[in-house]
């Protein structure tokens, strides 16, 4: 294509309804550790129950950015006693640009951008477990994508007649 020609356009601009999603800004919200039964709960045989719960909720915050909190929260058990509880509020500014469907839009707030945040909030779980004098305690990943897909799925079984999609996933996991 020539220089001057009166209708040329690079090839490499961005296309104006071209979808992109880009993190703007990960940090940590919240994050708390409690061990109610300090210093007694460490002179104990350690073989916990553990348990996981991970939740998301995302925030419009206008000019097609969000705030997503994804929530980490760990309780480990030596049967009724609370040994430790770990809550980790990671937080991530994300931009979801070119999605005109509410559905795609949910399905990459709710599913791609949770997996990028999670390994700050695994790592942000260990570190403090470990701080909280407890051996180290490494999170498994989690397929975000395929829980938001069940989650869905659950909803359309469940009531044709129901308010529209939530894009929040809550799922709970035993060690």
């Amino acid at each position: 294509m020539a220089a001057d020609a009166p209708n040329a356009v690079p090839t490499n601009a961005p296309q104006a309804d071209a979808r992109q999603v880009a993190l703007q800004k990960f940090y940590v919200k919240d994050a708390s550790v409690e061990v109610p039964l300090a210093p007694q709960i460490f002179t104990r045989p350690w073989q916990p129950q553990v348990d996981v719960n991970v939740g998301t909720a995302v925030q419009p915050l206008g000019d097609d950015q969000f705030n997503l909190t994804l929530t980490v929260t760990v309780t480990a058990k030596l049967g009724e006693d609370i040994a430790f509880l770990v809550e980790v509020q990671q937080a991530g500014i994300f931009v979801a640009r070119g999605f005109t469907n509410e559905n795609e839009r949910a399905a990459i707030l709710a599913g791609y951008c949770p997996s990028l945040l999670f390994p700050f909030a695994r790592e942000a779980v260990s570190d403090f477990v470990q701080k909280a004098g407890f051996p180290q305690l490494l999170l498994q990943p989690i397929n975000f994508e395929a829980l938001f897909l069940e989650h869905v799925n659950r909803q359309r079984a469940a009531a044709a007649g129901q308010a529209g999609a939530d894009a929040n996933v809550n799922v709970q996991v035993s060690h």
